[in-house]
Parts: structure tokens; sequence; C-alpha cells
């Protein structure tokens, strides 16, 4: 598994759709995953750090599990399937670690709640990772790493989509702290 950072959330300009920028932590390489506006504005609201009057869906899960004596400890982007990512949230409670299955936005948005690692494995960053280069148009391949098998056709052209919308994003200020 390797860890990953928010890098930002964006919206696309073609579509007005949001998806969350993942980066590696120790490396140039995104995952990019669509999610729904109401999960992008929860994790936003958290990452700023702007309270809400009331917790919100994600919040009352965190405190849910806390309540009933878990732990959240950490997220889990662990497969892709038919252009769908699926995660887990590992939760320990009773000496007892705990995969629950969840939409990657909502593992997000509790993990930023929780203020835990997001991880994902080699597999799914191996498929649908994508490296830019200096000019920023994504780039396939693994650079260093060595790929365990090529995607198929039919697997690249259904991460169209993702690999059109990362290239038509304004990446001049990525990384870079507002």
């Amino acid at each position: 598994m390797i860890e990953l950072v928010i890098d930002s959330i964006r919206v696309g300009l073609r579509h007005y759709r949001r998806v969350v920028v993942l980066r590696e932590k120790e490396a140039d390489r995104f995952l990019t995953i669509w999610i729904g506006a109401d999960v992008a504005e929860a994790i936003a609201l958290k990452l700023q750090d702007v309270a809400v009057p009331r917790p919100q869906t994600h919040d009352l899960l965190h405190n849910v599990i806390g309540d009933l004596g878990g732990t959240v400890k950490s997220v889990i982007v662990n497969d892709l399937k038919d252009d769908t990512f699926f995660a887990k949230i590992v939760v320990e409670q009773d000496g007892q670690t705990l995969e629950i299955d969840s939409r990657p936005s909502d593992a997000i948005a509790l993990a930023v709640r929780a203020e835990v690692p997001i991880y994902a494995t080699d597999d799914v960053l191996d498929r649908a990772g994508i490296i830019l280069d200096d000019e920023g148009p994504p780039v396939e391949g693994q650079g260093e790493r060595e790929r365990p098998a090529a995607p198929t056709a039919e697997e690249l052209e259904k991460l169209a989509p993702f690999r059109d919308f990362v290239s038509g994003l304004d990446l001049d200020d990525l990384g870079k702290k507002e």
C-alpha cells in the first residue's frame, strides 16, 4: 500500500463535476476520483477548518465510531472495477481490526476528520495513477515502479474521461499553498 495525501479538490470545467486529486506522499503520481458536490464540500470544509453549526454526516460517523469504542486507523482505496473505485475504512475496536466497505469519497471525508492516513493499493495506483511530465499533461507509465500488467484497451478507454479531465486542469498552481 502507498500513502496518499489530498492535493486538491477541483471542478471540471466541461462537466462541472468535482474530483478529489490525491498525490502519492513520496512521489509525483496522482489519483483522481470523481466525487459528489456534497462530499467535496464536506472534505473542503474540514481541510479549511471551517466550523459548521451542526455535525455533518461524516462528523456523525466519526462520532458514532468513537462512541462505540472504535478508532478509525486509516482508509484504503482498494479496488477499481468498471470505472468505480472502492475503499475500506479500517477501524480498531476491542482489539479487533474491522474493514468497512465504503465509497472512497466518504472514506476520505472521514479520514480528514479522524486525521488518519489515506492509502491506495499498488494495483489501483498502477491501473489508475497518473504521472505528470514537466508540461503538465498525463504521462502513462509508472516511472521506477515495475508494472505488474499493462491495462487492457478497454480499461484505458474507460479511464479516458479521467485523463481528459486532468489534461484540462490548470496545474500551474499544483502543490502551492494558498
